[in-house]
Parts: C-alpha cells; sequence; structure tokens
C-alpha cells in the first residue's frame, strides 16, 4: 500500500507511534497522558480507516504486523517532521515569558541547580522551569528538554554545546568510618574498605583501579546503586567510601577526603547544551547565558577547609 496516498488524524498516527514504540497500549498511554481505552480506540480507529491491522498480540505487549511495520517508517517521518516544525516555531519567539525544561544529572539537580533557579526565578519570573533530575541523558532532539547541563559533548549536529568548566571528584569517606578503618594512609590500606558502588558495578570497580589507582574488586562493593544522592546520603552515615563530587564532600562536616594527595581525584567537564534552532529563541538563549555565567562560578576553593573532627 502506498500510505504517502492515505489521508488519516495525525492523533491517530501518533497513538500508533507511541504504541509501537512502547510496545503495549499501557505503556503508550502513561506516556501520552491519556487513558488505555481512549489510546486503543484511536488505534482501532485508525486499523479501521485503513483497512489492515497493525497490531498482534504477543503475551502481554503488542508486535507490528508486516503492515504496520511498513506504516512505522512513514509515521515516523512524520513524527520527526511535527518535531522539526514545533522547533523551528520555539525557535522564532522573541518573549522571555513561557516555559523552559533544563534536565542535569541528579546530584546536580539537587544540589547545585536550586540557588541557580532561586537567582533566575528573581530576574525571570515570567520563566516558568521545569527541572528534570536524572541520570540517564534526555533526548533534545525530540524535545525532552530544552537545555542540558551534561558532563560530555554531544555529537549530534542538531545540537550545540558550550564547555563550562571542569569539576573535580574523590574518594570521601564519613570521619568515622574513616576512624574505624584505621586511617589508612596508603592506597594498599584502603583496598580493603567497603565501597558504595554505581552500576554497572564492574565498570565502577574499572574505572576506580584505572583512574584513581586502587586495585579493588566487586566484593569491596558492599552497596550499590546508581543514585549519587544515595552515595552522598550513605558517605554520610558511615556506611562506606564512593566517589563524590569535591564541592560536596569538601563543604561538609565529618566528611573527609579519603587518601587525598594520594589517590588520584576524577576530572570532568561541565557542558551546556541545546538544540541549534532552540537556540534562537530569546527565553532559550537567556536561560542559557544565565546558566553558562552561573555554572562558570568556580568553587570557593580547590582545597579542602579545615573541618573539626566530631
Amino acid at each position: 500500500m502506498d500510505w504517502r496516498s492515505v489521508k488519516f488524524d495525525w492523533n491517530r498516527a501518533r497513538a500508533f507511534l507511541v504504541t509501537a514504540e512502547e510496545g503495549s497500549l499501557s505503556a503508550a498511554a502513561r506516556a501520552l497522558g491519556m487513558t488505555q481505552p481512549t489510546l486503543g480506540r484511536q488505534v482501532d480507529a485508525l486499523e479501521e480507516e485503513l483497512g489492515v491491522v497493525l497490531f498482534e498480540r504477543a503475551g502481554r505487549g503488542l508486535v507490528l504486523t508486516p503492515s504496520g511495520l511498513e506504516l512505522l517508517d512513514q509515521v515516523r517521518r512524520m513524527g520527526e517532521a511535527a518535531t522539526g516544525v514545533s522547533l523551528t516555531a520555539s525557535g522564532q519567539t522573541q518573549s522571555v515569558e513561557g516555559s523552559i525544561r533544563i534536565t542535569a544529572s541528579e546530584i546536580e539537580a539537587l544540589t547545585l541547580l536550586p540557588p541557580i533557579i532561586a537567582k533566575l526565578r528573581c530576574e525571570a519570573p515570567g520563566i516558568n522551569i521545569e527541572v528534570l533530575g536524572s541520570n540517564v541523558a534526555a533526548d533534545l532532539r525530540r524535545r525532552e528538554a530544552d537545555i542540558a547541563i551534561r558532563s560530555f559533548r554531544p555529537t549530534e549536529p542538531e545540537l550545540i554545546a558550550k564547555k563550562i568548566s571542569e569539576s573535580t571528584a574523590r574518594l570521601f569517606a564519613s570521619s568515622d568510618y574513616l576512624d574505624r578503618l584505621g586511617r589508612p594512609v596508603t592506597l594498599e590500606k584502603v583496598n580493603g574498605a567497603d565501597f558504595i558502588g554505581y552500576e554497572p558495578p564492574d565498570t565502577f570497580v574499572h574505572s576506580l583501579n584505572e583512574m584513581v589507582g586502587l586495585s579493588v574488586s566487586r566484593t569491596n562493593l558492599k552497596v550499590i546503586s546508581p543514585s549519587t544522592a544515595m552515595h552522598w546520603e550513605l558517605v554520610k552515615l558511615g556506611v562506606g567510601l564512593s566517589v563524590i563530587p569535591d564541592r560536596l564532600g569538601d563543604a561538609e562536616h565529618g566528611v573527609e577526603r579519603v587518601l587525598d594527595g594520594v589517590a588520584k581525584p576524577l576530572v570532568f567537564p561541565t557542558w551546556l547544551t541545546t538544540h541549534r534552532e532552540l537556540n534562537t529563541s530569546r527565553r532559550v538563549r537567556f536561560v542559557f547565558d544565565f546558566l553558562a555565567d552561573e555554572l562558570a562560578v568556580p568553587a570557593a576553593t580547590s582545597t579542602p577547609a579545615k573541618k573539626p573532627r566530631r
């Protein structure tokens, strides 16, 4: 069938596209913010309008029929075109009022962005801000966010990025835990410590050994979590060692650098990224420049302040 000659409702086409991408009506309904029966009716109506079956049931999910697979490519291109129109329209607005979505890693969203957003709200009260704190990178091309704060440079040609700064992170532990550990002064002594690990754990262990200079194994990981905020709380409670940004660890009483001057710090950049077309918007340009200025402010010091022992 030549799908280009078929005229159908875009809402139904979008319902089909998201259902195909999510793999079930329930997941697609959540993604679109509608009820499952409503979504099901839209897909059924599209099938009736086209006179073909688009999905077959497979357990609790759905799989595309040959006709559905053929249609999917066409509808996906329609979705990309619709996104392009939206991006162009958003990029041309000259108002600094409206909504903007900023994405950052979980720990940055919790500890770095709040004072910046408070200042931004004072300077531009007409801008409504949505913050997406996640360690999974949002897709700016699909408008999952307008501006991203990332530790890597994007490679997509549609995106533009500005390197703002470089930060350091290193092993931190509570003073109490270091006392229990005997206050190690060599890498060899730290190799027997308890660690709080990230996922995937094998990659985390490899990074510790390769970049910090340790010789630990997965058996050292007593707690594993993808959440940096969880790591930070567990470090403060004396559960073990973990890699924490210096700006957090150095400011917390009762938490210390581990083997300062012996173990190598991790250095990571901060990139501010946005879509090339969105960057022509006054609102996005204003927020982008504002974030660039605020994030470029260096930490108060690169040397840990003297903190009283508990």
